[in-house]
């Protein structure tokens, strides 16, 4: 039998494991950046136009998503488009676990190598049961964030050919960690990265504040264990915990900011309240929440090609919670649970939403 070796790492991304598939995957990439790019603001303008011509004609009261979401179907070039982003998607995680898996007892011994020595540190939480709702195949991946032992490995190289290549040395994470909002006291100790996946965030938030203790919190163990070896490899003292954002286990006021990077749109609504109020018991009075998600349109008209795709993502892209969250009253959400609520800095990726929210002071 020939023996798959190692192809090392482009910066911090991993390579294939034969150069076929990195060939095959530069393709679906190109494949996926001309589809977002190019045929989805055709999709828009095509399917918008339809759009408007019906609506001169049946004058209904208001812009129902069904009626939205048929005439866009009529529209040969829309169901070309949503048959060529599922075929790409569904090539991209087919392939890449393909090449990867060649070299999995290796990887997994090398996982359990970094738990045992390194700097980075995980912790476990005794008798954690993953809830049904999480083992879901998210973003199409085999296995999700929980049920494939590399899906860490798999889920970084994957999330790259999904970022079109623009996150390949983790530059949206480290946009993030410059981006959020700090307390009012300049007083940073301690940083809780929540819904951390693989810690391209909770690093990039290490190497912006080194004097502070953070964490990175996520109920994927495969994803966590991977994200403790990329800070071993890189030589920084985070700490990775695997648990859930509601039940946490940390202490009462222990940290001074939290990032949340699009952890609430691929989590059940039903779950919000008791989350926000777990971030709210571990943040700090004056400490400050920073969240980038979907839009939230809640009292707010999307136009109906966002609309759409939000529908067709959540359908065909394994998104099940993301429509929930889009048009729930997430900020009513933030402020009943304690926190002030303000609009927060603008990403590069503008379709992302920025939300700050402060626990307030305590006072005399």
């Amino acid at each position: 039998m020939t023996q798959t070796l190692p192809r090392g790492t482009i910066g911090v991304l991993p390579r294939p494991t034969t150069l076929a598939d990195e060939s095959y995957l530069n393709f679906v990439q190109s494949c996926r950046k001309v589809l977002i790019r190019e045929m989805f603001p055709a999709v828009a303008r095509v399917g918008e136009a339809r759009y408007a011509a019906w609506k001169e004609c049946h004058a209904p009261q208001e812009d129902e998503l069904e009626d939205i979401k048929r005439v866009f179907r009529e529209v040969p070039l829309v169901r070309t488009f949503q048959r060529f982003v599922r075929t790409q998607q569904e090539m991209m995680w087919r392939r890449t676990r393909e090449s990867f898996v060649r070299v999995g007892e290796e990887h997994l011994r090398e996982l359990d190598t970094a738990q045992q020595q390194g700097c980075a540190r995980l912790e476990l939480t005794p008798g954690l049961e993953i809830p049904d709702w999480a083992r879901q195949d998210i973003h199409l991946q085999p296995g999700g964030y929980t049920d494939d032992p590399i899906g860490g490995l798999v889920f970084h190289y994957g999330t790259g050919v999904f970022y079109e290549g623009a996150n390949d040395q983790d530059e949206l994470h480290h946009e993030l960690a410059e981006q959020i909002s700090l307390p009012e006291d300049g007083r940073i100790g301690r940083i809780l990265d929540v819904g951390c996946s693989i810690g391209q965030a909770t690093l990039a938030l290490k190497r912006r504040f080194p004097q502070a203790d953070v964490t990175g919190l996520d109920i994927g163990l495969p994803v966590v264990r991977y994200g403790q070896k990329r800070a071993n490899d890189a030589g920084l003292e985070v700490t990775f915990r695997h648990a859930l954002a509601q039940e946490s286990g940390f202490p009462d006021s222990h940290f001074d900011c939290i990032l949340s990077y699009i952890l609430f749109h691929e989590t059940p609504s039903e779950s919000f309240p008791a989350i926000l109020a777990e971030l709210y018991r571990v943040l700090r009075p004056g400490g400050v929440l920073s969240i980038f998600e979907f839009p939230n349109s809640y009292g707010v008209s999307l136009p109906p090609a966002t609309r759409f795709l939000i529908d067709y993502d959540s359908r065909n892209n394994c998104e099940p919670f993301s429509v929930d969250f889009v048009y729930s009253d997430f900020q009513g959400m933030l402020r009943e649970a304690g926190f002030a609520v303000e609009e927060g800095p603008k990403l590069s990726n503008p379709f992302l939403q920025s939300i700050v929210a402060r626990k307030p002071t305590t006072t005399a």
